[in-house]
């Protein structure tokens, strides 16, 4: 027995140093292996956060880059755009005001040619006389070649025929449309009424022609108050502002009559400042509804670089919501550096806590095993002693 015992205690004493040996090997081991699989997970970690740092850098500078390249892009084009709007706005401006000035200086040739062509005109009365005897067709001629002024000066929808203008169901041989101040689109009509008392006038001249001074005198004022009366007739039917504009213009169909009737000492003005009718002839009228023409032009002109204004401010515009959307780009940018910053503090704890795991003492837990498992291997190596 006493043999047994010391075998069963030698070899107890075996499997003890076998077991603190294989223990210090398995924590040996164990150290290596995660001292090993920490430094593999910081090095992974830390080229992976490089990495990530590297490429949100380079995307960085690449945004910024493209940003700044887009930004000074569209500065250049809204400059080119600008420049080639003043041009063109220039250039047209001035074009066409030549072009407008230049038709002015025509028509006020023309009628200065006119008024030296005068006493041929006169000359011609008795033929005229002969031609128009009647007085609607009087009436007729006049009106017709008011409507060849018209038509030859103006566009058609500037101007109209027969126009109720008062309300009243009285009609106007012919009205210029003028832009309104409503945004209706509600013209003002500007009436023009053509008048040829040829009677009269035809008095005067053979008066003028016997050289009877007291008959011209009274023929002069015949034709004086027929044409005062077809003022008050033209200002009471036609003028009623807003409807139409507060004057209204009396065309004499012959440049004699014109001439006859200016030659009368304030009786245009006294027309003018009564009735609110202005006097004209063929020549005057030319180069009235021309400089009405003018006028409409320049209204154009400016309505178009209205509309150019209006479309820059547009641009303007969304370039400054562009400005907006490339600074909410900037906020996410920022913020994507800054969840960066948060893995790499995140990288620097748990490097922290893998030192903690390395410097674990194994050997701890080894010896705080029960104590059962130990008479268990005790009881198998008894057995096998007595086997033997």
């Amino acid at each position: 027995m006493s043999t047994i015992g010391q075998q069963t205690g030698q070899k107890l004493t075996d499997v003890e140093s076998a077991l603190r040996s294989q223990a210090q090997q398995l924590r040996e081991e164990t150290g290596a292996s995660f001292k090993s699989l920490g430094d593999s997970i910081l090095a992974t970690l830390t080229g992976l956060s490089q990495l990530q740092k590297n490429e949100l850098q380079d995307l960085k500078t690449t945004v910024d880059g493209r940003l700044a390249t887009i930004q000074s892009e569209n500065e250049k084009k809204l400059e080119q755009m600008r420049q080639t709007v003043d041009e063109k706005l220039q250039g047209t401006l001035e074009a066409r005001l030549g072009e407008s000035f230049k038709q002015v200086s025509d028509r006020l040739e023309q009628v200065y040619k006119g008024l030296g062509e005068m006493q041929t005109l006169a000359a011609g009365v008795g033929d005229l006389k002969r031609v128009l005897t009647n007085v609607k067709t009087r009436g007729t001629w006049g009106e017709v070649q008011l409507g060849a002024l018209l038509e030859q000066m103006l566009a058609p929808d500037q101007y109209g025929q027969n126009i109720a203008t008062s309300g009243t169901g009285e009609r106007v041989e012919y009205a210029i449309k003028l832009p309104g101040r409503d945004t209706n689109g509600t013209p003002v009509w500007l009436p023009i009424d053509a008048k040829f008392p040829v009677e009269d006038y035809q008095r005067l001249v053979d008066a003028s022609e016997r050289g009877d001074v007291d008959a011209v005198e009274k023929a002069s004022r015949q034709l004086e108050a027929t044409l005062k009366l077809c003022a008050k007739n033209l200002s009471d039917k036609y003028i009623a502002p807003p409807a139409t504009t507060d004057f209204g213009i009396l065309f004499l169909s012959t440049e004699g009559l014109y001439a006859e009737a200016m030659r009368r000492a304030g009786l245009a003005e006294f027309i003018q400042r009564e009735y609110r009718i202005v006097l004209s002839g063929p020549s005057t009228l030319a180069a009235l509804l021309n400089s009405f023409q003018m006028g409409f032009r320049t209204l154009a002109i400016q309505q178009r670089s209205s509309e150019v204004w209006e479309l820059l401010g547009t641009v303007k515009s969304e370039f400054g919501k562009y400005a907006d959307v490339l600074a909410k780009v900037k906020k996410k940018l920022t913020e994507a550096q800054n969840t960066i910053d948060k893995a790499e503090t995140r990288t620097r704890a748990i490097h922290r806590k893998l030192r903690d795991v390395e410097s674990t003492d194994i050997g701890g837990l080894i010896e705080d095993e029960p104590p059962e498992e130990e008479t268990d291997d005790a009881h198998l190596l008894v057995g096998v002693g007595e086997d033997a």
